[in-house]
């Protein structure tokens, strides 16, 4: 059975964006015209007075117009914005919302960010349930059953997603000083950051703020599953099983960068969140 560590909660809701932003795309707001200049046809003083009534009556006008493009440039600005959680719930830490360039982490940043996502409280629920589910399929049936076995497959569970995210994100980002974090891209279509959030997988930036081959995600997830033979029965280690575990890792990995990349999109058009 291959484990599954790290996978956050289902994409559905997120996918859902491909025909809400296509339409939003499609039905886009056209401009709003100006209404053509009264004609001059009295005299200038009842000229003068026609225009201070029309200019009084326009300003409710104006001022919703003026509150139409205040809201619309909420909108914009909203755009990309990343949050420190999906869904109140799922942590988002690692994520940098568009268009912003942050400085580069410290190697101790670095372990403070794998701590926040590995100890948070999700993580210890998060692990509960996959725990919950391989228990109930007797995925390791040497796990043995009843509540030492539900902990004995709990307990393999939480190491998996530790160790996986300090080797992703803090031990090999500090050897090879690139950014564990993900910078969302929002500009293009949806296939285009689909693609590029996958990409994202085997590429990353530096701290010099270049990109490089992801040897954080690639190499950090081919160390946790070769270190997973040490805790794992017998019949569950070995090359194959290694890079079951190792493949299962990095699909986790572009789960996670596809849910992150859509997020802001999600939570501004689904849920109404500037």
């Amino acid at each position: 059975m291959i484990r599954r560590t790290r996978t956050i909660l289902p994409l559905l809701p997120l996918l859902l964006l491909v025909p809400l932003a296509s339409a939003q795309t499609s039905s886009a707001p056209d401009a709003n015209n100006p209404a053509p200049p009264a004609q001059n046809t009295g005299a200038p003083a009842a000229q003068s007075n026609q225009e201070t009534k029309s200019q009084t009556a326009a300003t409710p006008g104006q001022k919703q117009d003026d509150q139409k493009k205040k809201k619309g440039e909420e909108s914009e600005d909203s755009k990309g914005k990343q949050t420190n959680r999906m869904l109140y719930v799922v942590p988002n830490f690692a994520a940098v919302s568009s268009g912003k360039q942050l400085p580069p982490l410290s190697t101790k940043e670095k372990f403070s960010l794998a701590f926040e996502d590995s100890f948070d409280y999700s993580a210890f629920a998060w692990t509960g349930i996959l725990a919950a589910q391989d228990y109930g399929l007797s995925s390791y049936p040497e796990l043995g059953t009843g509540i030492a076995g539900y902990g004995r497959y709990y307990w393999r569970g939480f190491i998996d997603g530790t160790s996986g995210t300090y080797f992703t994100e803090a031990i090999v980002p500090a050897l090879t000083h690139e950014d564990p974090r993900y910078y969302t891209q929002e500009g293009g279509g949806f296939f285009h950051r689909l693609g590029y959030a996958l990409s994202r997988t085997v590429v990353t930036k530096t701290d010099s703020g270049g990109n490089s081959f992801n040897w954080s995600e690639v190499g950090g997830n081919a160390v946790e599953a070769a270190i997973s033979n040490a805790y794992y029965p017998p019949q569950e280690r070995g090359p194959t099983k290694t890079l079951e575990n190792w493949g299962t890792q990095m699909e986790s990995a572009a789960l996670n960068n596809i849910a992150k990349e859509f997020w802001p999109d999600f939570r501004r058009i689904v849920l109404r969140r500037q």
